[in-house]
Order: structure tokens, then C-alpha cells, then sequence
């Protein structure tokens, strides 16, 4: 969290206040979380009319009048909320974009994870990751060829941010809940027909939580402070124990490298090997 329908709202939301304003002053609240040094990233800043943003993965990517970019990333618990009141900043705030109209931006971030970079070419820090899920060119065959071969588990290749970008934890659960695939099945073993199941279900899932402006399971707010709906729509995520909405086998939770991941046990069977040995 934040994942990609998160970080596609608040750059949807953000773009009102932000796009064609300039960037009075900076507060850093926490320095370690910027690239350059503090020094510089603040004068570099200073003054410079924010152009465009636009999202790259969980990236969001701020482009300014100077040629810089600005790459902000939330990971886990950060929020950019906007207010006017810098006299009562929103709690754990770890840095803060005053503009030139009055508004603010808040780096709100409790597990100080966020970072800030201000970049002259994006690809220093985007560039590796894979293709963007719901772009026109991602195909089922691109898909295809993204997994063929592959045989770490399914569930660990959609979180490979170089393989796909921005789809994370529980957007992959309920993509493998739609198209009826068990977190653990090796990711090259899928069968032509399984691919297209997965691919239709991975734009499916992240497009409607898009327009449901998220999902605030834990931290994340939008812009406003105002939450996201998507997680009440979730079939499996965060539902250990609930039952199933197709068949009301009860939902379990199992571990894939690392990640906590929730499936139905009846309608994601596992086949072509067990991989949790």
C-alpha cells in the first residue's frame, strides 16, 4: 500500500491543485528521505512551475518548468494531503511543498518509507520496471511472454515490479480470485486460456478500483483526506476466514515469498506442483 489504483487517484486528484502552479518554498521535516542533499533539493525547487504529473508504477512523477523531475514514492504509509493550515500540519509529516496560491502539499508518512527524488531523466529510477497493466499494449500476449518460462510462484511474479509494474499485494489477489489461479502455481506454467483469464481479470480488477479511488485497508487517504471504496468490493483480500462469494468455502490466508496472500482453497486449486515446500 499504496498500489497502483491509489497512486493513479491521488495523481488524478492532485493535478487540480498543483498543475500550473509554482513551488514557493519546501519544508523538510525529515531530510533522509530526499535525493540530492537537502540543500540543494529544496533550491532546486524553489520557484519552479510544476508542468505535468503522471504515474510510472507507484511512481508519481512531477514535471517541472526547469526540465527537472520530481519521483515521489508513498511505499507503504505515505499520503499527500492538501491543505492551506501550516500552523497544524497533518500528523507525521515529513515534508512540505508550499505553493505559490496558498495550498500545500503534505508528505504525510508514519513509517518514514517515502522518498523523494529530484531527477533530470526518469529512467535512472523508473526505467527498469515492467509494462504498465493497463496500457493498450499490454496484451495477453505480452503477458504470455512475461511469465513463459518463469517458476517462481504466479503470485510473487505479478509483485515483480520489473515484470509488471504497480499491480501489488492485494490487486494481485483478487486478479488470481477472478481468474481462478492458486497464488503458488508456477508463474511459466499457466496454460494459453489461463494467461487470458489472468490478463482480462488484472484490468479488470485495477480498473474498477480506480474508479472506486482505492482502497484505504490501512493508511492511505486521498488528496482530501478523504477515503478510498475499493477495498468494500474485495471477494478475497483481507477476508481470511470470511466466506468465499462463489462457492462459501471459508477464505484462508497463506504466506507466498514473503507476502501475506488470501485465496479461496476451492476455487484456486493448485496444480502442476506444490511450491511451498
Amino acid at each position: 500500500m499504496p498500489e497502483l489504483p491509489e497512486v493513479e487517484t491521488v495523481k488524478n486528484e492532485l493535478i487540480p491543485y498543483v498543475v500550473g502552479r509554482r513551488i514557493a518554498s519546501v519544508t523538510l521535516n525529515w531530510e533522509g528521505m530526499v535525493t540530492p542533499a537537502a540543500g540543494q533539493f529544496r533550491s532546486r525547487l524553489a520557484g519552479r512551475k510544476i508542468t505535468t504529473i503522471t504515474r510510472r508504477g507507484k511512481y508519481l512523477i512531477f514535471s517541472l518548468d526547469s526540465g527537472d523531475l520530481l519521483l515521489i514514492h508513498l511505499r507503504m504509509s505515505g499520503s499527500l494531503l492538501v491543505g492551506t493550515d501550516v500552523s497544524s500540519p497533518p500528523a507525521y509529516t515529513r515534508a512540505v511543498l508550499h505553493l505559490d496560491d496558498g495550498n500545500n502539499i503534505f508528505f504525510r508518512d508514519p513509517r518514514k518509507f517515502g522518498r523523494m527524488r529530484l531527477v533530470a531523466d526518469a529512467a535512472a529510477v523508473v526505467g527498469r520496471l515492467g509494462p504498465e497493466p493497463l496500457e493498450a499494449g499490454f496484451t495477453a500476449i505480452t503477458l504470455a511472454g512475461l511469465l513463459v518460462g518463469r517458476k517462481a510462484p504466479l503470485k510473487a511474479v505479478l509483485l515483480d515490479q520489473n515484470v509488471i509494474a504497480g499491480i501489488g499485494n492485494m490487486y494481485a489477489d483478487e486478479a488470481l480470485f477472478a481468474a481462478g489461479l492458486h497464488p503458488l502455481r508456477p508463474a511459466g506454467s499457466l496454460k494459453p486460456e489461463e494467461v487470458k483469464r489472468l490478463h482480462r481479470s488484472i484490468r479488470r480488477v485495477l480498473t474498477a478500483a480506480i474508479n472506486a479511488r482505492g482502497a484505504s485497508v490501512s493508511s492511505y487517504v486521498r488528496p482530501g483526506g478523504q477515503k478510498g471504496q475499493a477495498h468494500f468490493s474485495f471477494k478475497v483480500a483481507h477476508r481470511r476466514g470470511e466466506k468465499c462469494p462463489v462457492c462459501a468455502t471459508p477464505l484462508e490466508r497463506l504466506v507466498v515469498r514473503g507476502r501475506g496472500s488470501y485465496l479461496c482453497p476451492k476455487c484456486q486449486t493448485l496444480e502442476n506442483g506444490d511450491l511451498r515446500g
